[in-house]
């Protein structure tokens, strides 16, 4: 499939995808979102890489959905063609890690888009905002389930129904990114992180991967039987038993993916 709203590459084993639509700072329409599910379905089924990075321009990660795509859409148009659903989850069906590197404007579907990642790594320079109110409509891509699971009710509330942007500084205090990186160091640093994790034993970081997500979905009592059956599940692993054979003879251990 040949890319026209994204630019992608391989760093050794991590994959890395680049919105690239400058004239629209990257505002996320069909096609973009069609590529971008093709080229995270390419990495989850090539071997060779172990974790992906998703980010944009300096200006903007997605300045949000492309409206120009939505504004003559009906309600039976939306609701029967399941608008913003294909393509769009991709990035939370991943098994593989996925990190957000966020630079600039992350708004509307752009905020929705890094929240599905499983970090994000911010720019000095991010803004992260859900200004769909002021459009006479509501997030729709999880902006309101994932903000608020991640900053709470109050902060998720108030930029829902404000539009209200949030700086690196603010979002790094509230939870929703991991931490701050200088902006021209971002993308190096999110491929340096993707490259230590994709060189972790593969198997027990899909199951690390799965156990947190479960921590959002289910009480705690059942999260933390989620959690025990997989870490006695890890002592079925080669690399379990690699781990803590070399942990124990003091060396770097060998990890074979199974």
């Amino acid at each position: 499939m040949a890319y026209e709203n994204i630019l992608v590459e391989t760093r050794g084993p991590v994959g890395l995808i680049r919105l690239n639509r400058p004239q629209a700072l990257n505002a996320l329409n069909p096609d973009l979102m069609s590529e971008l599910a093709d080229a995270l379905d390419r990495f989850e089924k090539d071997d060779a890489i172990g974790a992906m990075v998703i980010t944009g321009s300096d200006k903007a990660f997605a300045a949000g959905a492309d409206i120009m795509a939505m504004q003559s859409k009906s309600y039976m148009d939306v609701f029967l063609g399941d608008f913003i659903t294909k393509d769009w989850e991709q990035v939370a069906r991943c098994r593989k890690p996925v990190i957000a590197a966020v630079a600039g404007y992350a708004l509307g579907g752009g905020c929705e888009l890094a929240m599905m990642c499983d970090f994000i790594l911010a720019a000095d320079t991010a803004k992260f905002g859900q200004p769909e109110i002021n459009l006479g409509t509501i997030p729709g891509s999880g902006g309101t389930q994932r903000l608020t699971r991640f900053v709470g009710k109050s902060k998720a509330m108030e930029m829902c129904l404000t539009a209200r942007m949030m700086d690196a500084a603010e979002a790094e205090r509230a939870g929703l990114v991991s931490r701050i990186v200088p902006r021209d160091q971002l993308v190096e640093e999110a491929v340096k992180v993707a490259t230590q994790i994709a060189g972790l034993s593969r198997p027990t970081v899909m199951m690390a991967k799965e156990a947190v997500n479960r921590a959002y979905e289910t009480s705690l009592a059942e999260g933390v039987r989620f959690e025990r059956r997989l870490f006695h599940s890890t002592f079925a692993l080669d690399d379990q038993k690699e781990g803590m054979s070399a942990f124990a003879a003091k060396r770097k251990p060998n990890f074979k993916n199974r």
